[in-house]
């Protein structure tokens, strides 16, 4: 592990898996809202026993990077953490000079990486989206159920209650994550997840949200791969992803990978057929890395 410094001063906290050896390549991994990096520990063992240097930063206001309590991303965060991003990647390239960079993003890490991809493309090989979504969609999604829920005088909760609404009867207020019921108890055992963005980060995350919905100027032939659950509830019944996967085919974009997985809900990396997705996702990774 190591840090570095953001823009802002924020200190990031980087994990990291080495292969024996020289790396073939690297994988940046970008995780989701109210988790964190070591949650990706197995897919980074995984990878590393493959020859990949992984690295996985922890976002601001997450795990070990929370400077300022859960979900806190500070003036301007939003942007910030995709900077973040980029400065990591540029950290790996300095340490595995001339190996192909790919980098993968879950949830909110992929809407990160969505963001880069306008900005940062030049830096990586190629970019994996895990339970990604039309981010624009989502947040509209998101106010009409809250529009809904007012005009029913239900207060209601957050968004994460807006997602589990889904799976009632639910077991857990997790039942969206996954079907794999060990996966989404550790995952509320776990005192560094569970939680969302403050009213800020959101703020700002749903002002980049048009950005993402025009995304033009990518280069056509970088390879981006999206894997999404078809019972994801970010994407309703894939309509989103599949508005995602369009808006990349209508900005140019020429090696487009999308695998949609039956049944399976949001973290497609620990749900009951994740070792089908972790093969599908090394297999585009080993092709995009030559």
């Amino acid at each position: 592990m190591f840090t570095f410094t953001s823009q802002d001063g924020v200190v990031i906290h980087v994990h990291t898996w080495l292969p024996e050896g020289e790396a073939r390549g690297v994988v940046q991994i970008a995780h989701g809202m109210g988790e964190h990096a070591a949650r990706y520990a197995p897919l980074a063992r995984h990878l590393a026993g493959r020859g990949f240097a992984v690295y996985a930063g922890d976002h601001r206001g997450h795990g070990l990077s929370m400077h300022a309590g859960p979900g806190h991303f500070g003036e301007n965060g939003w942007n910030l953490l995709v900077e973040d991003v980029a400065a990591l990647t540029r950290i790996a390239r300095d340490r595995h000079p001339g190996v192909p960079v790919v980098l993968v993003g879950h949830s909110m890490g992929s809407f990160a990486a969505q963001q880069y991809l306008l900005d940062h493309a030049a830096l990586v090989d190629g970019v994996a989206l895990s339970g990604t979504t039309a981010l624009d969609g989502l947040f509209a999604g998101l106010a009409d159920a809250a529009r809904r829920a007012a005009e029913a005088g239900d207060e209601g909760g957050g968004v994460f209650d807006a997602f589990n609404a889904a799976f009632t009867p639910t077991r857990t207020d997790a039942d969206w994550l996954s079907r794999d019921e060990k996966q989404v108890d550790a995952y509320l055992a776990d005192p560094l997840c569970g939680f969302g963005a403050d009213g800020r980060g959101m703020a700002d995350m749903g002002a980049a949200a048009g950005r993402l919905a025009a995304p033009e100027g990518i280069p056509a032939a970088l390879p981006v791969c999206v894997l999404v659950g078809d019972h994801d509830p970010l994407n309703a019944r894939l309509t989103l992803s599949d508005l995602l996967v369009s808006r990349y085919r209508h900005a140019g974009l020429t090696d487009l990978t999308y695998r949609s997985y039956e049944g399976a809900r949001h973290e497609v990396l620990n749900e009951t057929n994740r070792d089908e997705v972790v093969a599908d996702l090394t297999a585009w990774i080993e092709r995009v890395a030559g």
